[in-house]
């Protein structure tokens, strides 16, 4: 089409054209190219003190412009200040290219644009249009911060525009940007008028033509949203959910479900695994759907890449990247002399107890071939050979000798890494629920005889069940049916096992006997031994003390694939996802959850690419090995329920606190000194009441819970498509009131915050000794084959048997790696309580004052597990050499602290 002449105008005139199509001034056929108009465009938008006139048009399905007036009226001048960060460090993690040239970048970026268009609230009464303002907003020369760049812009605001609700951002750099926020300020008086938390990418328009929108920090239920706003809130929506097809693009920002049908290689027989989700035998909970390629062997199953799609506003920033890479290389040391021979045979395991304590001096060698499960994070190394060396966990700092020790290893079921695993003992004899034509007989072999025998006598076994003081790790039903399927894959074993402790007079715990079962197979019967514990008889102290390791194998089975991994990365992050679909931006619950899910998407795709996937570091080192992620999977089905979820639900759940209005917290511990109870019950209360208070403010009245169609659309959309595979169970909660909705989004903010820190952040400081936890179990018992040299070599030396169950020296020092890595803190951490960019309650005074009063009492909180730290009479917490519970102490510095609680699943 051909150019023509600009007609003759009065009034300047905004022409929004930022696609490639035409659009028509009012009550005109002349038209114009994209690029001509852009240039008219420039030449008229603005003019001082000028009214302006709306071109009506559609973009992205949105009516924009400005009503024109015939005369000029009153109008306020505003200074818009823009921040903006440098990009990100380019490539991955494993690229380790840290630096950038920040100067270079600014240089680039003076005299490159941003187009900041404001939004009125209000529609124009006339055209029906929404109304804006547009100016560009030049790059400044000059920040506080090296790694920041501001913007700054003018405009002239009519009166009869209205109140400012909203931002369109058009990036006409070729590079995308990190828009911090928007601070629209009186030009006069220099206050703030409006502030707009946008703490997002923005990418070129020649990559992403929609343009971005931003909303101020006033919060608005659906049916409240101000007409100007209201089809821009629903578009956004729309652009966020995709339209569930092709392959997601590292600039997206899409949200939308997937199988867990990418953590095998269906084109290497080795590394094929089956699909977790959309199926009774192994449901699960969805993933971000990436669209990657399905493999033409399995159909189903996605081919796996080297990186993994997350929304792009939800991966790691510089800092949080530099943070993790700078740990892992923490370890990492030149290859000296006198370091121990390299670990390059996989089934090379520790001759003697001394050089695991050389681990924390020497150190021990590596090669990149053999370092299998973390290679991602190794191949960053220049060096083929290298030195990992470890800091000494505060478990053998304090007591080097406390692993060996009854006591504490009962204590850590209460104060240790995994503190969500020990239950009550409701009726003896415990039973399976097993098909004993497939797993032998139902009735544990621990009898009321044991039980009398290993309590001296002080009461029957009847009598400690109705006293409650009974308590057991049962891994039986979880552990069985995989057993043999375990021991028929290389260089580990499985049992399925009970240990049962007796709560004693002073509130501690008693181990009195473990039980060990093989079922039965075609080719043998079934075998079932149950040992205790022995201060007389040498053979039989050495084989409880190898029955405690298959025990401790157990543990850390359950505590890293279902207690850490499913019940809280991997169970949050359909909540997200369903976040974003359905609860617009400006909506108070997206606003409020948004800070407990910074970053859980991007960790999560991590682990699927690094951890969880076959041949990553679970498989390599965890006793089930291929097996680990299918045990996950059976566990959802069988116990996950998002109602016990919630702390207090969890302890009556699992019989360790019955309800009692009466006492704190509205329930009373069976066990009084129970730390991780004891400290979460403070954290749980402190959570609710925060949440309380910001469910009353914006929902007075439960009538509108029940009528806020983005409320019920998320949490339609968490159950019936982020947990599809337990949609129809009857424990679901119906969020119809606000003690209904107070529990929910409390129950979500416990898991991502309090219950992540209590199973994630003591890793380190408890299995960074790998005795004290070992993660594999390698050899059976000796005696169950009872064959004559195994032992014969058993009785001549035991402690080499000991040594031979635990993990190899690449699988202990891999782990060991990994630990202190999971187990440290970011320097950018977002701790609970503590401000954070995004929270945009905090400009609501009615709000902040009570966002003030929870970051208050976790303070508070913070000063009582000091004390009772220190009080000699909670004997599971305070005693000559044992590590203090602090795993839920709210706040803490930079690195391995064994404390502190962030918001979000970030690790």
């Amino acid at each position: 089409m051909k150019d023509v002449l600009m007609p003759q105008i009065t009034m300047p005139q905004i022409i929004d054209c930022y696609s490639p199509r035409l659009f028509f001034l009012p009550n005109s056929r002349s038209a114009y190219k994209p690029e001509r108009t852009q240039l008219l465009y420039q030449s008229y938008c603005l003019r001082k003190n000028r009214g302006v006139t709306s071109i009506r048009c559609k973009a992205g399905g949105i009516k924009t412009g400005v009503q024109g007036t015939s005369k000029p009226t009153e109008a306020t001048k505003l200074k818009a200040i823009v921040t903006v960060t440098v990009p990100p460090i380019e490539g991955t993690v494993d690229d380790l290219n840290l630096k950038h040239d920040v100067e270079d970048w600014l240089q680039n970026l003076l005299g490159k644009s941003l187009l900041i268009e404001l939004i009125s609230s209000e529609l124009d009464p006339v055209s029906g249009s929404v109304k804006t303002i547009s100016v560009y907003a030049q790059a400044q020369k000059e920040s506080q911060h090296e790694e920041e760049a501001k913007y700054e812009c003018n405009f002239t605001v009519p009166n009869n525009f209205g109140e400012i609700g909203g931002v369109f951002v058009i990036n006409e750099d070729q590079n995308e940007i990190f828009l911090q926020d928007l601070i629209l300020q009186n030009d006069k008086t220099g206050a703030v008028a409006t502030t707009f938390s946008c703490n997002s990418w923005i990418q070129p328009k020649s990559v992403s033509p929609d343009k971005r929108v931003f909303f101020t920090t006033k919060s608005y239920l659906p049916d409240q949203t101000p007409s100007g706003l209201k089809g821009l809130r629903e578009h956004e929506l729309v652009l966020k959910r995709g339209n569930g097809k092709g392959e997601r693009k590292f600039t997206d920002r899409i949200y939308d479900y997937a199988t867990y049908n990418d953590l095998g290689n269906p084109d290497n027989k080795d590394l094929a695994r089956p699909v977790l989700g959309g199926t009774k035998a192994l449901p699960y909970p969805r993933r971000c759907r990436t669209g990657v390629p399905l493999s033409k062997i399995d159909p189903k199953s996605e081919i796996p890449e080297h990186t993994y799609y997350v929304p792009r506003d939800e991966q790691f920033t510089e800092a949080k990247q530099k943070s993790l890479v700078e740990t892992a290389l923490s370890l990492i040391h030149a290859a000296p002399l006198s370091a121990l021979s390299d670990a390059t045979d996989t089934e090379f395991g520790f001759s003697n107890f001394d050089e695991i304590t050389a681990l924390y001096n020497e150190g021990i060698k590596i090669t990149k071939a053999n370092a299998t499960g973390f290679k991602k994070i190794l191949e960053a190394i220049i060096e083929d050979v290298f030195v990992l060396r470890f800091a000494v966990p505060e478990m053998l700092e304090r007591d080097r000798f406390s692993w060996l020790q009854d006591e504490e290893f009962a204590r850590q079921t209460l104060a240790g890494v995994n503190p969500y695993a020990i239950q009550l003992v409701k009726d003896l004899p415990m039973k399976s629920k097993l098909d004993p034509a497939f797993y032998g007989t139902t009735e544990s072999a621990i009898t009321t005889e044991i039980i009398e025998k290993e309590i001296n006598g002080i009461m029957t076994a009847e009598e400690a069940v109705k006293q409650k003081k009974l308590f057991v790790l049962d891994y039986n039903d979880l552990l069985l049916p995989f057993v043999h399927k375990v021991r028929d894959l290389e260089g580990t074993t499985l049992y399925g096992s009970r240990t049962l402790f007796f709560l004693t007079d002073e509130g501690t715990l008693k181990p009195i006997a473990i039980e060990l079962t093989r079922p039965p197979s075609p080719t043998a019967p079934e075998w079932r031994h149950v040992f205790v514990p022995s201060s007389t008889d040498s053979t039989g102290l050495w084989l409880w003390r190898l029955a405690k390791a298959h025990v401790c194998a157990h543990d850390s089975v359950d505590h890293e694939v279902i207690n850490h991994w499913l019940r809280t990365h991997c169970s949050v992050e359909p909540f997200i996802i369903a976040a974003n679909r359905q609860l617009s931006e400006m909506h108070p619950i997206y606003r409020l959850l948004h800070p407990y899910f910074r970053f859980t998407m991007e960790i999560n795709a991590q682990a699927r690419g690094h951890l969880i996937n076959a041949g990553g570091g679970i498989e390599f080192a965890f006793s089930p090995k291929k097996y680990s992620m299918e045990i996950s999977s059976v566990a959802y089905g069988q116990s996950w329920r998002f109602d016990r979820q919630a702390l207090p639900a969890d302890l009556v759940g699992r019989g360790m606190a019955v309800e009692d209005p009466a006492a704190e917290h509205g329930l009373k511990l069976v066990i009084d000194d129970y730390p991780f109870a004891n400290d979460g019950l403070l954290i749980w209360s402190a959570i609710k009441k925060w949440v309380q208070e910001y469910i009353s403010h914006y929902y007075p009245d439960s009538a509108q819970i029940r009528n806020d169609t983005e409320l019920q659309a998320w949490w339609y959309e968490v159950r019936t498509r982020g947990h599809a595979d337990l949609k129809d169970e009857p424990w679901w909660p119906t969020l119809d009131t606000q003690e209904s909705l107070t529990q929910t989004l409390t129950t979500i903010i416990w898991v991502a915050s309090g219950h992540h820190a209590a199973v994630n952040f003591g890793q380190y400081p408890y299995a960074g000794y790998f005795p004290n936890r070992p993660t594999i179990a390698r050899i059976n018992m000796p005696t169950e084959d009872m064959t004559p040299d195994k032992f014969e070599k058993f009785l001549q030396k035991p402690e080499d048997t000991l040594l031979d169950s635990f993990p190899t020296k690449i699988q202990a020092t891999l782990v060991m790696a990994l630990l202190y890595v999971l187990s440290s803190h970011a320097s950018d951490e977002q701790y609970l309580g503590d401000q954070a960019a995004g929270m945009t309650w905090l400009d609501d005074p009615v709000m902040k004052a009570a966002y003030d009063q929870f970051n208050t009492r976790l303070k508070e909180i913070e000063g009582i597990i000091d004390a009772r730290n220190l009080d000699p009479k909670l004997r599971n917490r305070s005693g000559a050499g044992m590590v203090p519970y602090k795993l839920l102490k709210p706040f803490s510095g930079a690195g391995v602290t064994g404390m502190g609680i962030p918001n979000s699943i970030s690790i």
